[in-house]
């Protein structure tokens, strides 16, 4: 049997984590099985779904790398499929016209709720043959009577319900429009999906599909319902706990390869294994370890996530998400040196990719301000002899490299008989506009001399006119 999954979201919204982790989790099984991932986009819900949505789904599962083998498949351009397959049952008797009024089972269904009962259509028009003429009427599917279903699910064993507890769904609306329900069964049975991966919320609705994909003599999928990711203080996950979109997190400065690692644990474990390589998470994944609890949503695990995989990718796949944020900050990378080397010393000193071209602005252009509280500490009067000495050391080098700087920045402390301090922290703040940077030989080396030579005068200025203040 080759394993055919899908992610199948409503176009109602952004992609977000709850919905990235079942995409994930459903990408990982199909990609474990050598199978293949199907992207569905279940748009029957016409007065809420937004082409933005789409984009916005489409945008967050590039973002985060889970290619689709087929699709993405929508199911308002599946409608003569679906009434095809309706016109079938009615012929068939597995189904049937329902004239009853909207008001009239409202009605009934509070008399129900009154006397304590579940509500539920109670089959009135389901064996009628005196339909009434010019009547609107919507399909029901004729749910059986007697029996059980049993739902066989990976993550929380076999799930049994009585038939006598459903009643018979719509499937066809009075408008003309095919419910969600049926949809998603001739979706799955025409698309061969084998396994159906996807939220815990959903689990009510999986003994009506059942019952309708027997109907249609269809093969049944194998089902695994992941439970709700909730927010640290155990309520569901909502806005009021942070970034809850996928492409929120993109903003944010987070890369793909943290969020993933961070998702695919809120459920599915592998020993006390905390890094997981894409490959990893393909080698080792099955819906068996998924656990049924509802996982807390961590964001200072994400953060070290981040931080981790920030240091350990090569520089060049850290610039390729990178670049979007000195893009967003307008910060013109050509003004400067190549990305990865600035990635490659500025990588330990933030927690984001965001952090990483706020801190990095200087090498890609000329700070306007000294950073107020840097520069009254360490553009004294006194630095200035050793703002002019290094300056002479620096513009006298035959070689611009790490190696001879240091040496020069060296050099010109011992010369003067003060500290590295006493020269290194007024050149830092002088080169960089803060009393922040990484060691000054690897900060230098990636500016160019004559850049140096402008920040070191701008910083003499700024000492001469503190003295004639």
């Amino acid at each position: 049997m080759t394993v055919v999954t899908r992610f199948a979201p409503s176009p109602t919204g952004f992609l977000h984590v709850g919905g990235a982790r079942t995409a994930l989790y459903s990408w990982l099984y199909a990609k474990s099985q050598g199978g293949k991932f199907i992207l569905r986009i279940e748009d029957t819900d016409i007065e809420r779904s937004t082409q933005e949505a789409i984009d916005a789904i489409l945008e967050g599962m590039q973002w985060l790398g889970l290619e689709w083998d087929e699709g993405p498949y929508y199911q308002t351009k599946r409608f003569d499929r679906y009434n095809q397959v309706i016109d079938e049952l009615l012929a068939q008797g597995k189904a049937y016209k329902c004239f009853m009024p909207a008001a009239e089972l409202d009605a009934i269904r509070e008399a129900q709720m009154a006397r304590g009962e579940k509500p539920r259509y109670p089959g009135t028009w389901r064996d009628r043959t005196d339909h009434p003429q010019g009547q609107p009427y919507a399909i029901r599917f004729k749910t059986p009577q007697t029996g059980s279903v049993v739902v066989k699910d990976h993550i929380r064993g076999d799930i049994e319900v009585a038939n006598s507890e459903l009643d018979d769904l719509i499937i066809r609306r009075t408008d003309g429009v095919p419910t969600y329900n049926f949809c998603v069964v001739v979706d799955d049975w025409d698309m061969g999906v084998s396994h159906v991966v996807r939220g815990e919320d959903h689990i009510n609705n999986t003994p009506r599909q059942i019952n309708i994909l027997q109907a249609l003599g269809a093969p049944i999928p194998e089902y695994a319902h992941v439970s709700m990711i909730l927010g640290d203080d155990g309520k569901k996950l909502s806005k009021r706990h942070g970034a809850v979109s996928v492409m929120q997190y993109r903003d944010d400065g987070f890369l793909p390869q943290a969020l993933l690692n961070y998702l695919v644990r809120l459920g599915w474990s592998h020993g006390d294994q905390e890094i997981f390589s894409k490959e990893d998470m393909i080698n080792l994944f099955s819906l068996d370890n998924i656990g049924q609890s509802a996982s807390a949503f961590n964001t200072e695990k994400l953060v070290w996530l981040n931080q981790h995989y920030m240091r350990s990718l090569p520089p060049s796949e850290v610039a390729k998400y990178a670049q979007w944020h000195f893009a967003q900050q307008q910060i013109d990378l050509t003004q400067g040196p190549a990305l990865e080397a600035v990635i490659t010393i500025q990588a330990e000193r933030v927690k984001t990719l965001k952090e990483l071209a706020q801190i990095s602005r200087y090498f890609y252009e000329a700070y306007e301000e000294f950073d107020a509280d840097a520069a009254k500490k360490h553009l004294r009067p006194v630095a200035k002899d050793a703002l002019i000495a290094v300056q002479a050391k620096l513009s006298g080098l035959k070689e611009w490299n790490t190696e001879s700087i240091h040496h020069a920045i060296n050099q010109t402390a011992e010369e003067l008989g003060v500290g590295m301090g006493k020269v290194g922290m007024p050149l830092r703040v002088a080169v960089t506009g803060s009393g922040n940077s990484p060691s000054l030989d690897l900060t230098l080396n990636l500016l160019k001399p004559e850049q140096i030579e402008q920040r070191i005068n701008k910083a003499l200025e700024y000492i001469a006119n503190r003295e004639n203040s």
